[in-house]
């Protein structure tokens, strides 16, 4: 985008002399307040609305010379409220955009189903309607629908805004993991600082139709260009508190208490009697994270259950090891998770953030480094931090 400006009549300028390059596999979020023309811009992308001057171009064409309805065809679009065609079946509304392109029926057929696989919902659902799927489940939809033609640019106006936080945070998790593995260059729209924080690789800040700074979220805390850009941050973003830790990896504890899907329920609580601790972590035999399994588990399933895989629960939260920690604090916090497993960029576990280290971060940016912690193996494990019970803790149970 080069000088683009979209005025309206009255004169008054809703972009004004923006400039943007936007790169391949890039996740940028346009961030600013009510009428800072973060929309406008996005719309202007697409043809929705047509710019007063200047120029975008994608891979190097001029969109002004393509054919608007063809154009909209190569770019994915994800609104608020969806959008989904009610009369259509769920595997219909995935396969809208290849059916305008003159997809074989066959192809279709197997994109949809690779499409609800994306998202984790049964492929029964192809032939459920919209009415019939929960708002979280009617988004989910939303977003692989613009995925389902392959589309390189994927657009996103506040596609979360009016849900609630939990299927929000989940969203969002889908989004990001969905853009990482499949390469796909995203430009999203939103009013919230959190969210443009976890999702974008580049924020682009605007107020007043011009942008205020451009830049990763990381260099956006702790550099911010001026003080509209601090007051949109806010000051209690907890990195800022502490900038020489931003990313889960570098507080994250490896001393992780673990089991494997085929182990016998006995082992899995004899190891959990061994650790002192009430869960354990459910890994394969190349450390993939597959689930959790819990005292409680096994105790309720002895008599009638042999392995670990039998009883495990396998939807659990986790988080990517080069993730803000702000955004694993508030996973914590939030859902009052005693921990939260960490995974590389292949899901294997390498990991664990407990409430303890959170404290641990919270209390060396407020008062310094406490000398005299030791942080080796032969501290205990992550679980045994948060789950041993008070009584045989000592001092930590104060």
């Amino acid at each position: 985008m080069e000088h683009l400006t979209k005025t309206y009549k009255g004169g008054k300028k809703a972009v004004d002399d923006f400039n943007l390059s936007v790169a391949k596999g890039e996740f940028v979020c346009f961030i600013g307040t009510s009428g800072s023309g973060k929309t406008t811009t996005m719309r202007m992308i697409n043809r929705m609305l047509k710019q007063t001057s200047g120029t975008i171009k994608l891979h190097d064409k001029d969109i002004s010379q393509m054919d608007p309805v063809e154009l909209r065809r190569k770019i994915g679009y994800v609104i608020q409220n969806i959008g989904l065609m009610p009369h259509m079946t769920i595997g219909q509304n995935i396969t809208l955009v290849p059916k305008l392109l003159k997809w074989p029926q066959g192809k279709m057929t197997e994109r949809a189903k690779k499409m609800i696989k994306l998202v984790e919902l049964p492929e029964s659902f192809l032939d459920r309607y919209p009415s019939e799927l929960s708002g979280g489940q009617q988004q989910r939809i939303g977003v692989v629908r613009a995925l389902a033609a392959d589309q390189d640019l994927i657009l996103m106006d506040e596609p979360f805004g009016a849900l609630d936080p939990i299927t929000r945070e989940s969203l969002q998790d889908l989004v990001k993991d969905l853009q990482e593995r499949l390469g796909k260059t995203i430009i999203f729209v939103t009013h919230d600082m959190d969210e443009a924080l976890k999702l974008a690789t580049k924020i682009v800040v605007m107020d007043d139709g011009k942008i205020m700074q451009v830049a990763s979220p990381d260099e956006i805390l702790r550099h911010p260009a001026n003080q509209f850009v601090e007051e949109l941050i806010g000051h209690d973003r907890l990195v800022q508190a502490r900038p020489s830790i931003t990313t889960v990896g570098q507080i994250m504890l490896k001393n992780v208490a673990s089991t494997t899907p085929n182990k016998l329920l006995r082992d899995a609580l004899r190891e959990m009697h061994d650790r002192r601790v009430d869960s354990l972590l459910v890994t394969d035999d190349e450390k993939t994270l597959k689930g959790r399994i819990d005292i409680g588990d096994i105790d309720y399933n002895y008599q009638t259950a042999t392995s670990v895989g039998d009883v495990m629960h396998q939807d659990i939260f986790r988080v990517s090891s080069s993730a803000l920690i702000r955004d694993t604090v508030e996973r914590i916090l939030k859902r009052g998770l005693k921990n939260v497993p960490v995974v590389d960029e292949h899901n294997r576990l390498v990991g664990i953030v407990t409430r303890a280290s959170i404290v641990d971060m919270v209390y060396d940016a407020l008062w310094g480094t406490d000398d005299s912690r030791d942080d080796t193996d032969d501290q205990p494990t992550d679980q045994e931090k948060t789950t041993q019970p008070a009584a045989t803790r000592g001092g930590d149970a104060k």
